[in-house]
């Protein structure tokens, strides 16, 4: 299985200890519009929260040992919507 997909499932099922042993302990999210580094734990708990972003649609576009490539439309709480390019390292 992908790890994109393990990802997907984690949060699909709000399972966190499934979430959290796909990303490593140093893993943090580089939000692109203010530049903040969210680390690990914080955001895996937002993302298996009932406040989480609900993922509409998601693709793998490249995936290999080294690094990983996803686009997904994301829709949240708010009403709002965006896509999301998710690109990792893989150790």
């Amino acid at each position: 299985m992908s790890v994109v997909q393990k990802l997907i499932d984690a949060q699909d099922n709000q399972d966190l200890k499934a979430y959290n042993e796909v990303l490593s302990e140093d893993y943090y999210w580089l939000r692109h519009s203010t530049g903040e580094k969210v680390p690990r734990d914080e955001l895996s708990k937002w993302l298996i929260s009932s406040d989480a972003p609900k993922t509409e649609s998601s693709r793998i576009i490249y995936e290999n040992d080294e690094i990983l490539v996803s686009h997904d439309f994301m829709s949240y709480p708010d009403d709002t919507n965006e896509a999301v390019m998710l690109v990792c390292m893989i150790k």
